[in-house]
């Protein structure tokens, strides 16, 4: 069956039998089995078969004759996956970028426990729906995806760089925290070192070979992240925001918003209106 590239992330796991998958762009297919989950981050098109000499059937014919979100194939019941897709705003995407085409969980490792625990709640939610079944498929589906970067995460290798990764160190991860309690903060270098309990020059080292950024470009990312949703969803005016953010001056919130965003807080603001049919602020 063959999928085209969705639109945000795309998850599946595979609840009974086994299958392959084939994704545009990566060398060979992979084989999973009962308990597997996988995570599909960028928008490529892919195929799940569980033959690779079978001919390919347009999962979107297949999908349009569905009941109640579940679709049929073929005669025999020999395979069962469970699916669904997250969106994500373009500030997110651009933390999400670090991630690899596709992530492979084995559901038989210890650490997938969790995973299959909600694999079985989730599949009970869909096979014998009552009230509430659609609110707790769709916080399931959030655990599920929380897991599968966590797993991932401890698992990439010592020199993987992004800010997930830095998280699993426990010096990185306070520092991370406290830009994210208190991002309009005037941080300094020595004083984010001082969190993480090292010196200056080797924390702003370390910081930069784990997160990508130096330690103050990250306090800017973070805040332009937060300035987008301000944007997005609310009518904040864009000094309201910059105050709010901790900048002295709409310019030079705006010059750090272009920088991160190749866009002035008012074109961004435009844009996510026009996209959401909405009416810009006075």
């Amino acid at each position: 069956m063959s999928f085209p590239p969705p639109a945000g992330l795309k998850f599946n796991a595979l609840v009974e039998g086994a299958c392959f998958l084939s994704v545009d762009g990566l060398a060979g297919p992979l084989h999973l089995q009962a308990g597997d989950c996988f995570l599909l981050t960028q928008s490529r098109r892919f195929t799940l078969a569980s033959n690779l000499e079978f001919e390919l059937t347009d999962a979107a014919d297949v999908f349009r004759t569905a009941t109640d979100g579940v679709a049929h194939y073929g005669t025999a019941e020999d395979v069962f996956l469970i699916g669904g897709a997250f969106s994500f705003t373009d500030e997110a995407k651009r933390l999400l970028d670090i991630l690899p085409p596709v992530i492979v969980i084995n559901g038989a490792s210890e650490p997938a426990s969790v995973l299959q625990w909600a694999l079985q709640r989730l599949a009970h939610e869909l096979a014998c729906p009552v009230s509430g079944s659609s609110l707790m498929a769709q916080n399931l589906g959030h655990m599920m995806l929380i897991q599968v970067l966590r797993l991932h995460a401890a698992g990439a290798q010592e020199n993987a760089v992004g800010w997930l990764f830095a998280l699993s160190d426990s010096r990185l991860n306070a520092v991370i925290e406290a830009i994210h309690a208190e991002p309009a903060r005037r941080w300094t270098v020595a004083e984010l070192a001082a969190l993480a309990s090292v010196s200056r020059s080797t924390f702003a080292l370390h910081f930069r070979k784990k997160v990508g950024h130096t330690p103050l470009d990250y306090v800017m990312r973070w805040r332009i992240h937060l300035a987008c949703r301000e944007l997005r969803m609310r009518d904040s005016t864009i000094s309201s925001i910059a105050q709010m953010l901790g900048y002295d001056s709409d310019s030079a919130f705006s010059s750090a918003f272009k920088r991160v965003m190749a866009c002035s807080p008012k074109a961004y603001r435009a844009q996510q209106c026009m996209l959401a049919g909405a009416t810009l602020p006075d």
